[in-house]
């Protein structure tokens, strides 16, 4: 039986600055890329937050790392899990930082969609149908009309949102492997371990095949490394996981909608990334979309209290 719960204030809370560091985590990667590469960002924060659990592994009472069960799923959620962060690694060389964070944002739909067919307790009513419409035209108003800038070509910048489109996908993949495998009822440290460590094996190789490996030592480097590490890597993601077993994954996906918002007002503020009317406009679809598809949790969450 799923017992997990509608979105209540604390979750709503909580969400809501997660989205702000999520928002910011693709310009940090950008701001620092001529210093090291996106790629190599991801696999040294990868890999420094899977030392960063290990301790919390310890204390866990049902770890069971090696059990086939777990295992064959942790490997398929690391495939996914390193697949996203190769996709989005390589679409912020490409494209805006503004544009990446809007097309992986769109991985809640995917997500939605798919544990629609799959869970009943995930079945999503006619009413938040239309919200995830009204949420999905307004990322889509967005960044359809690209701004040009110097240095980057249009085939670029549309190779690039492509690629940020797949990654958007590729972490839908990973979130509905962990709501149908036995990670499931995993400790959250146990999933993010297998993510971590996957992650940083698999991208390292990548990175040092694609040349992609020399580090500059610079205050904006070590920076973004010890933000992604601790912040996002380490402590953002231990409360994504303890979201996840502990409410409905798709209102909490399509409340992540909000981080296009704080990911387009970063790059504005950091990367001087120009703000047009389309932005505005798809702003105000995407508040008004999440608002439709979270109000029955909301209103169900307050009945219990009463």
């Amino acid at each position: 039986m799923d017992d997990r719960k509608a979105l209540d204030a604390r979750a709503s809370g909580l969400m809501v600055v997660l989205c702000m560091i999520w928002g910011l985590q693709q310009v940090i990667l950008k701001m620092a890329a001529p210093d090291i590469s996106p790629i190599m960002q991801i696999a040294l924060r990868s890999g420094l937050a899977a030392v960063l659990v290990l301790p919390l592994l310890y204390r866990e009472k049902n770890i069971q790392l090696l059990a086939p069960a777990y295992l064959r799923s942790g490997l398929l959620v690391a495939f996914f899990f390193a697949l996203e962060f190769f996709l989005l690694a390589e679409a912020i060389r490409h494209t805006y930082a503004s544009h990446t964070v809007v097309l992986l944002y769109t991985a809640p739909i995917f997500v939605a969609l798919g544990l629609h067919w799959k869970l009943p307790a995930e079945r999503l009513s006619i009413l938040q149908w239309s919200g995830i419409g009204i949420a999905f035209l307004g990322v889509l108003l967005t960044f359809i009309r690209p701004q040009t800038v110097q240095g980057i070509d249009t085939q670029s910048i549309l190779w690039g949102d492509g690629l940020a489109l797949m990654a958007a996908i590729a972490w839908a993949a990973t979130t509905i492997s962990i709501r149908l495998t036995p990670l499931s009822q995993a400790p959250a440290t146990q999933t993010m371990f297998y993510q971590m460590l996957g992650g940083f094996i698999v991208l390292m190789i990548v990175a040092w095949i694609t040349g992609q490996t020399q580090i500059h030592f610079t205050p904006l480097a070590v920076g973004s490394l010890i933000f992604h590490t601790f912040v996002v890597s380490f402590a953002s993601f231990l409360a994504w996981f303890w979201l996840l077993r502990t409410y409905l994954a798709s209102r909490l996906g399509v409340f992540s909608f909000l981080t296009p918002i704080f990911g387009m007002g970063f790059g504005v503020y950091l990367l001087n990334e120009k703000l047009e009317l389309n932005f505005l406009i798809g702003t105000a679809l995407v508040l008004l979309g999440v608002i439709v598809v979270s109000l029955p949790g909301w209103i169900q969450s307050r009945r219990l209290k009463v």
